[in-house]
């Protein structure tokens, strides 16, 4: 049994909750109410704790923009990695037997007698179809392996990501305010002319000055995406309906027809904006903290280790670690 799951079954125990309400009664009322009851010269030293902690939490904001500016120069080692598997999986660049050799886990270990066979018929296959190129529907492979993305999927969507060729990831150039831009790389296709679409997010890593406490390190504030340039008809965000109306004088029916927003995975590409005054719909605000929630976890696991998504081996290790933290 899972500690979380044992976490569930105590708390559907009545005894138990019974428990924990008598410890928690028994403890001196609230936070608050154990403040009020201090002398005042032990409260003005607990202001001076607290004026401490605000410090911390602006040197705090100084190591998270120091730890970008990390993120930043090893992006640039990274890529040139992640440019080679991008031509492998576009058939851009074939690799050489050295660099497809692979060990597999022991218990996988096979005699020579089985390998050859598995090898025979492996080569059988091959000669049965044509020869795929590169690796194919290699990103949307992905995305239909993993729950968060796979959930924006329409069946509709999935003959377009079968042109995605790569997704990669800019942070923002030094001394400019933080954030990052994911570019969702197309081979040309009849959907639309664009050969990129992006999405950026911008960032803020200064505790915020009514409510420093509640710093927890850099958070996404706002979002931007990108024009779509669909090719006519194809605009897979739009559906046309067809409504009966009923005219109020001559009491006869026509049939119109009425354009609607259609779910899609594209819809990620044009978020609700944010007001200036930052106070959003509670609709809006759900779209918004599941768009953030994408789009870090694109940045932060899709990119970096996307054949693991591909082949399955990093699902596994995402049930393990369920939160996603920034």
């Amino acid at each position: 049994v899972s500690a979380r799951q044992l976490t569930v079954q105590m708390m559907q125990n009545p005894q138990i909750l019974a428990a924990l309400q008598e410890r928690l009664d028994g403890l001196n009322g609230s936070p608050s109410g154990y403040m009020e009851s201090l002398p005042k010269v032990v409260k003005r030293r607990v202001n001076a704790l607290k004026n401490l902690q605000v410090k911390c939490a602006h040197i705090e904001a100084k190591f998270y923009e120091e730890v970008h500016e990390l993120e930043r120069k090893y992006a640039a080692l990274y890529q040139p990695l992640f440019d080679k598997r991008s031509d492998i999986v576009k058939a851009a660049y074939e690799p050489t037997d050295e660099e497809c050799e692979w060990k597999a886990d022991e218990e996988e270990e096979l005699t020579d007698e089985m390998k050859e066979k598995a090898k025979l018929e492996e080569e059988k296959k091959d000669e049965e179809k044509e020869d795929p190129k590169g690796i194919p529907e290699f990103w949307l492979t992905v995305f239909k392996n993993v729950d968060l993305l796979s959930d924006m999927l329409q069946e509709h969507d999935e003959p377009i990501l079968k042109h995605l060729q790569d997704i990669k990831v800019k942070f923002s150039d030094p001394g400019q305010p933080m954030s990052f831009t994911l570019e969702f790389h197309f081979e040309p296709n009849d959907f639309f002319t664009n050969t990129m679409l992006t999405k950026t997010y911008k960032m803020r890593s200064e505790p915020d000055e009514n409510d420093p406490f509640s710093f927890d390190g850099p958070e996404i504030m706002s979002c931007t995406g990108c024009t779509i340039d669909w090719t006519k008809g194809k605009n897979v965000t739009l559906k046309t309906i067809k409504k009966k109306q009923k005219h109020k004088g001559r009491g006869t029916v026509r049939t119109v027809t009425k354009t609607v927003p259609n779910d899609s995975f594209f819809n990620f590409f044009t978020p609700p904006e944010v007001p200036e005054n930052g106070e959003l719909d509670e609709d809006s605000e759900a779209i918004l903290a599941a768009d953030f929630e994408i789009g870090h976890f694109i940045r932060e696991r899709i990119v970096p280790r996307a054949v693991l998504y591909f082949t399955g081996e990093a699902i596994e290790d995402d049930d393990d670690d369920v939160s996603v933290g920034i």
